[in-house]
């Protein structure tokens, strides 16, 4: 039976997560030029942005998933090798700091929510995600961000084991390189989430 795009997406119980959509990761202030230039060319902040409008005029929760350290690096592992490259800079999306505010073309909103993370690679395990979200009622939570390769990846996967259905907006996540990420969405994020465009959610949500 096809899935009912509208009920699966029904902003009384949806929330669109951006993941780390922060001046510092893809913005003006990257510290990984390949994934910020894949951004730029495939349109995905502008997609974000549409769609987030879209959310918060429905009544869907936005959730900002970000990424930030304390100047020290207390409590952050280097245990994973793009982890320890990514920490080896000492300014590297500190708490507070310009670099780990989301990306101002998003318009974030002060009904948004921010969860934050000081250690791993995807959005839930240790942090307040997942009892935040079941807290203001989600059953669904629609993906966005970067990258596929691991972040986007992690949150789809964490979702669905957590419960969650799963809505993957095709055109508001990338990876590295470009073709690598459209066979990752191909081939499994498309097994554990429902794709969709940026545009059709809106539809839906107008």
């Amino acid at each position: 039976m096809p899935i009912d795009l509208s009920e699966l997406a029904d902003p009384a119980h949806t929330a669109v997560l951006t993941m780390e959509m922060q001046r510092g990761v893809i913005g003006d202030l990257a510290s990984i030029p390949t994934l910020a230039e894949a951004a730029a060319s495939t349109g995905i902040v502008d997609a974000t942005a549409r769609l987030l409008d879209a959310a918060r005029r429905a009544g869907a929760r936005v959730v900002h998933c970000t990424a930030q350290f304390r100047p020290d690096r207390a409590g952050s592992a280097t245990n994973a090798p793009l982890l320890a490259v990514m920490l080896r800079n000492p300014g590297h999306l500190v708490v507070d700091s310009d670099a780990a505010q989301v990306m101002p073309e998003l318009d974030p909103q002060p009904g948004d929510v921010i969860s934050p993370r000081a250690h791993g690679l995807s959005p839930f395990t240790g942090t307040s995600l997942d009892i935040t979200l079941r807290n203001l009622g989600v059953r669904t939570v629609v993906a966005t961000g970067v990258s596929v390769n691991i972040g986007v990846f992690g949150l789809v996967l964490e979702a669905v084991n957590l419960g969650y259905s799963v809505v993957l907006a095709t055109d508001c996540v990338t990876g590295v390189p470009a073709e690598y990420g459209a066979a990752v969405v191909d081939h499994s994020l498309s097994l554990m989430a429902t794709c969709a465009r940026a545009d059709q959610l809106v539809e839906i949500w107008s």
